[in-house]
């Protein structure tokens, strides 16, 4: 007995209706009277439809059912469609490529984002506005700086970059950037290893008070044993 495997057979091209569904289609294209053609094509969707029929309720689900008739017949089924036919070039319309920006960042720990924020500045002509975004822009450049390095720069860094991604367009106000508080300047260990410390004083204390309490009432209550 010839044995005969899938791998030996052709290729599907909807898989998902399976082998005899296909086998249905092929036979539609070697009738040849129209009419009953057209009876059979229908019969096929009937089917196929049966095999999914929780999609019934979607939008054009008929629609779809034709449109897989059509490309399961490699399009060369010649029936009647209640629709417009597909062909194979409304199938294989390859998307519109994207265009993707290729412009070089020149600090890339800083980020794009920050260099067009200091590109936007120069066309501000309000000198507390743009004082107040370079305050701003300071704190976060300093910030991602310590995500990136780990280890946080110190002002004059800050400004010559704020310089030099302004093309010296922005006038800075070196001595208030100087004197800028940092919240980010302490490293988070130390600033965990303080709290920790803060907490194991307050801890102590209370106890401290706590053994003070109870030796007092210890006095007062031998005090009034010895009145009697």
């Amino acid at each position: 007995m010839k044995k005969n495997y899938n791998y030996t057979r052709r290729k599907l091209y909807l898989p998902e209706y399976g082998r005899h569904i296909q086998e249905m289609i092929d036979s539609l294209s070697q009738i040849g009277d129209r009419r009953e053609r057209n009876r059979q094509a229908r019969a096929v969707i009937a089917v196929m439809g049966n095999l999914f029929p929780l999609l019934r309720d979607t939008a054009d689900y008929t629609h779809k059912l034709w449109d897989h008739l059509f490309i399961m017949s490699d399009f060369q089924l010649d029936v009647d469609s209640p629709y417009p036919r597909p062909t194979r070039q409304d199938l294989t319309v390859k998307p519109r490529q994207m265009a993707y920006t290729q412009s070089r960042i020149a600090h890339k720990h800083y980020g794009k984002y920050v260099e067009r924020m200091i590109a936007s500045l120069s066309e501000v002509r309000e000198p507390r506005d743009v004082a107040r975004t370079v305050d701003n822009l300071a704190r976060y450049m300093r910030a991602k700086s310590y995500e990136y390095n780990q280890e946080h720069p110190n002002n004059e860094v800050i400004i010559k970059d704020i310089k030099r991604m302004s093309g010296g367009a922005i006038e800075i106000d070196e001595v208030a950037l100087n004197n800028l508080r940092s919240d980010y300047k302490q490293h988070f260990s130390a600033r965990s290893q303080k709290g920790t410390q803060r907490q194991q004083q307050a801890h102590a204390s209370r106890n401290r008070n706590q053994q003070h309490g109870r030796v007092h009432l210890k006095n007062g209550g031998a005090h009034r044993n010895s009145q009697k």
